[in-house]
C-alpha cells in the first residue's frame, strides 16, 4: 500500500509539472472609450472565447456555399435606423438634462427656505436658481416634442425592421444548418480545444490554454449597433498574452 501510495504521489507531481509546462495563457481586456472621445471604462461580464479556428472564414465559406444570397438589409432601412438612433439620443439627452435641473432646482429652493431674503447670499443663490427655472420650464416641452419624434419614427419603420430580420434569421437556419459540423471538424484538426470566461471587475479574462494559432471573440452590444471582435493571436509559452478589445479593433454590426 505504501509503494502504490509513493507511486501515485510521484506521477501526480510529474503530471502537473509537465501540465504547467504545456500551458500559456491568455489576458483578454474589453475596454470601451466614449464614442466622443470620453475616458474609456473597463467592461465586465462580457464572455469572451478563445477559438482555435477563424470563425469568419467559417461562416463566409457557408455563405457562399448557401443555394441562396444572403439578405441585405436596404439602404434606406439602415439610414432610418440611424435616424431613430440618433432622435433617441437627442430624447434622451435632453431628459437628463431635464431631470438634473429638476434636482438641482429643488436642492437650492430648500436653501433659499433657510435664508433671510435680504441677506446677500440669499440673493446670489436666486440669482442662479432663476435661469435654471426658466430653462427647465422650456426643456418640459422640448422632451415631450423630442420623444414624439422618436416615437413616429421608431413606428414608421419597425414593421420594416421586424421583417428584414425575420427573412435574414431564415435565411441563417438554412444557410448554417451545418455549422455544428464545420466547426467540430475545425477544432478536431487544430488540436486545440475552445475556452471561455467571462471578464471580471477589472475587465480582464485570463485563460490558460495549450500553445498555438487562436481567435479571440466576443460582442458588445450597444443600442442600435453591436461591437464585433474575431482577433488573431498567437500564444506561447512564458508570460500571458494580453489582447486587448477597444473599438479600435471591433467591427461595428448593425441590429434590428
Amino acid at each position: 500500500m505504501r509503494r502504490r501510495t509513493g507511486f501515485g504521489l510521484v506521477a501526480l507531481i510529474a503530471t502537473l509539472a509537465l501540465t504547467a509546462c504545456g500551458t500559456a495563457s491568455i489576458s483578454v481586456v474589453v475596454e470601451l472609450e466614449g464614442e466622443d472621445g470620453g475616458d474609456a471604462r473597463l467592461l465586465e461580464d462580457i464572455e469572451v472565447r478563445i477559438l482555435p479556428y477563424d470563425r469568419d472564414r467559417v461562416f463566409d465559406s457557408l455563405t457562399q456555399a448557401a443555394p441562396t444570397p444572403e439578405p441585405q438589409i436596404p439602404p434606406e432601412l439602415l439610414a432610418a435606423r440611424d435616424d431613430i438612433a440618433e432622435a433617441q439620443r437627442a430624447w434622451s439627452a435632453a431628459s437628463t438634462r431635464e431631470a438634473e435641473l429638476r434636482d438641482t432646482i429643488l436642492k437650492l429652493r430648500s436653501k433659499l427656505d433657510e435664508l433671510n431674503p435680504a441677506m446677500n447670499d440669499y440673493k446670489e443663490l436666486f440669482l442662479q436658481v432663476d435661469p435654471m427655472i426658466t430653462e427647465f420650464e422650456g426643456l418640459e416641452g422640448e422632451v415631450q416634442s423630442l420623444f414624439e419624434t422618436f416615437n413616429d419614427l421608431q413606428q414608421a419603420n419597425l414593421e420594416r425592421m421586424d421583417a428584414v430580420r425575420i427573412q435574414q434569421e431564415n435565411w441563417a437556419n438554412q444557410a448554417f444548418s451545418d455549422i455544428g459540423d464545420v466547426i467540430a471538424a475545425r477544432i478536431d484538426a487544430s488540436g486545440l480545444e475552445e475556452v471561455a470566461d467571462t471578464t471580471g471587475v477589472q475587465g480582464a479574462a485570463l485563460v490558460e490554454v495549450a500553445p498555438g494559432q487562436y481567435w479571440v471573440y466576443a460582442r458588445y452590444e450597444l443600442l442600435y449597433d453591436e461591437l464585433y471582435w474575431n482577433v488573431p493571436v498567437t500564444v506561447e509559452r512564458g508570460d500571458p498574452v494580453v489582447v486587448r478589445l477597444t473599438r479600435a479593433n471591433a467591427e461595428r454590426r448593425p441590429i434590428f
